[in-house]
């Protein structure tokens, strides 16, 4: 059996594997893909593209992969190249979109500005499909280990709320995976960096403070790792994770391009939207290109023509290193104070559908919002302040290609270090051996490792303890509502990545009809164990809001159901209860109960 990490991009997908059960070190997974019409190679990256091809528009056999494929849709390399020469069947950043409460994430609406007559495929749909690819290439390369048959370590944002997850898991359910545990990507590119430095311990000690720093193509990810002691043991625990940045590398390639697109403009060469679109893709081919080959000047830009008079039909520029430098550096990671808050523009009435795109893209504000919002959160001891409380990393892990640029891991560890100087503590250092491009996979597969008892966990257990409210059963008294319990059903410090039975016998579960589930929390009662029925509710008891839903029944009745109580903390923080019926049906009621960081200067 194999340990198969997936990273599920929003520009670029890879899968990494490990053997069950050994020590053999990870590797990576290289994903056969349709490169040109008629070629077929394996690549470590699969990019995170769809393109929605016309009949016709092919030879026969141009697109045949090893496995039997639906010859109208391509993934991959091929997808990226060709969805940059004709606008509006191209589908990217389906990833972002899954996260965007405001779209119908499971309708078909990709690619949002498509051609007159395109087929459009939903966030889920579009997912599914990289998935899929990865599970073919997968099975045709192992036929002795079929991809259901292993254990599967699918990542997500570490931002990603409840609903992103389960259309994330709806997706890889769709592709045929099996055996799928979610990890987030921060803590995979961690993982990376621990499966490459088993001298990890003397590269970090107790009381450091690690902030990972993950930029993707559609987001910007902070976590802070603590590292502790317990029994002479180090330890690592995930102590904060900040909120979900649409700010990425789709961000910085939109910024190459409207530099270009100047350039042009002052040459009285004038692009419409779709030729924008074009220069768009065609800018995050050249900037990865230029940040993969440190020797390269420049990259050649060509946008296909759309007037008679533009000499051969397309227009050339190119994009020169230096401007990509200038750009991300100055543009991204601009010198600030730590009291500086990313800047909140007042929005338009009316706006164009697509993502809620940042406003700010200055991540070294948000770095430092994030800093700042943990230094109001003085219940966890592990996180080394400075003088004003802002949370002091001592150490900085870079994920993420647009790293690949070291003037922009150089300008961000600055401006870091700019603050600490001015809290009185010692400047944090970048940990090196990272593996930028292919982390993710890598420390995922080896997060698979790790839960075998083979490698190092990071700890992140529950800061609270939750309870489910219970209607007590009573005669009803006018003008006084029923009585509420409290059930205890996750401890304080409940691990993530386990499971509890509540051991308190039967309650009635109402299915079939409308009904509020009211959830507490206390940061103070931190003895109380699974099964422990409290009454009356006091000051310790914090309720959250509650959950109102109508869970399915066979049939169109309601009814009460008795059933038994368990309890999962997942690996991404969300707290399910799940009521087992004694017939065995599961239903399941869910909530976030990780702490983020968040603010009011949010809303």
């Amino acid at each position: 059996m194999y340990l198969l990490g997936i990273d599920l991009g929003t520009t670029n997908s890879g899968v990494a594997f490990a053997a069950a059960g050994s020590e053999t070190p990870v590797e990576i997974f290289g994903i056969q893909q349709v490169v040109q019409p008629g070629e077929v190679r394996a690549e470590p990256l699969l990019e995170s593209s769809l393109y929605l091809a016309i009949p016709g528009e092919f030879a026969e056999g141009a697109l045949d992969l090893p496995w039997p494929s639906d010859s109208s849709e391509i993934v991959g390399r091929l997808a990226q190249r060709r969805g940059v020469e004709t606008a509006g069947r191209l589908v990217t950043s389906a990833k972002s979109w899954l996260s965007y409460t405001g779209a119908e994430r499971t309708a078909p609406i990709l690619p949002v500005n498509g051609a007159e007559g395109v087929r459009k495929v939903s966030p889920v749909e579009a997912s599914r499909r990289y998935l899929e690819h990865m599970r073919a290439a997968w099975d045709h390369a192992h036929p002795e280990a079929p991809f259901a048959d292993q254990k599967v370590f699918l990542t997500v944002p570490a931002s990603f709320d409840a609903v992103a997850r389960e259309l994330t898991q709806q997706a890889a359910d769709l592709a045929g995976y099996k055996n799928v545990v979610l990890l987030e990507e921060p803590q995979a590119a961690f993982y990376a960096w621990l499966e490459r430095h088993a001298d990890w311990r003397e590269r970090a000690g107790a009381g450091d403070l690690i902030l990972v720093v993950d930029i993707g193509g559609g987001t910007t990810d902070f976590t802070l790792i603590a590292v502790t002691e317990e029994a002479g043991e180090l330890r690592l625990e995930r102590v904060a994770v900040g909120d979900h940045l649409l700010l990425g590398g789709d961000n910085m390639d939109l910024a190459l391009a409207h530099h270009i697109a100047a350039g042009l403009a002052a040459k009285n060469t004038r692009l419409d939207a779709l030729q924008m679109h074009a220069l768009w893709q065609q800018c995050r081919l050249a900037k990865e290109n230029l940040l993969s080959d440190p020797k390269a000047k420049d990259e050649p830009v060509t946008i296909l023509g759309r007037g008679t008079g533009l000499v051969g039909g397309t227009i050339r520029a190119k994009l020169l290193r230096a401007d990509v430098e200038r750009i991300l550096v100055d543009g991204f990671f601009p010198v600030c104070g730590s009291q500086d808050m990313p800047r909140r523009e007042r929005r338009s009435g009316l706006m164009e559908v697509g993502l809620p795109y940042e406003s700010d893209a200055a991540i070294s504000r948000h770095m430092a919002r994030f800093l700042r919002q943990q230094a109001s959160k003085t219940e966890h001891g592990s996180v080394r302040r400075g003088a004003s409380g802002l949370a002091s990393p001592t150490h900085v892990l870079f994920n993420g290609g647009v790293f690949r640029a070291g003037s922009l891991r150089e300008r961000l560890l600055s401006v870091l270090n700019e603050w600490l100087k001015e809290e009185g503590v010692s400047p944090a250092r970048a940990l090196e051996g990272e593996d930028l491009m292919h982390a993710v996979a890598r420390g995922a597969a080896y997060y698979g490792r790790a839960r075998e008892g083979r490698g190092i966990r990071i700890r992140g257990g529950i800061p609270r303890t939750y309870y489910v409210g219970i209607e007590s059963s009573l005669p009803a008294v006018p003008g006084m509502p029923a009585p509420m319990k409290a059930l205890a059903v996750a401890p304080f410090g409940m691990e993530e990545g386990t499971g509890r039975q509540i051991p308190s016998g039967e309650f009635g579960l109402v299915v079939g009809e409308p009904a509020e589930f009211r959830f507490f929390s206390s940061a103070v009662r931190k003895d109380d164990e699974p099964g422990a029925l409290i009454e009356p509710l006091d000051e310790t008891f914090e309720e959250l809001a509650p959950m109102q839903v109508q869970l399915p029944v066979e049939g169109s009745s309601s009814a009460v159901v008795r059933v038994t109580l368990e309890t999962v903390v997942t690996e991404t923080g969300v707290l399910q209860l799940w009521c087992v019926a004694r017939d065995g049906r599961r239903w399941k009621l869910e909530f976030q109960v990780r702490e983020k960081a968040h603010s009011e200067d949010r809303n």
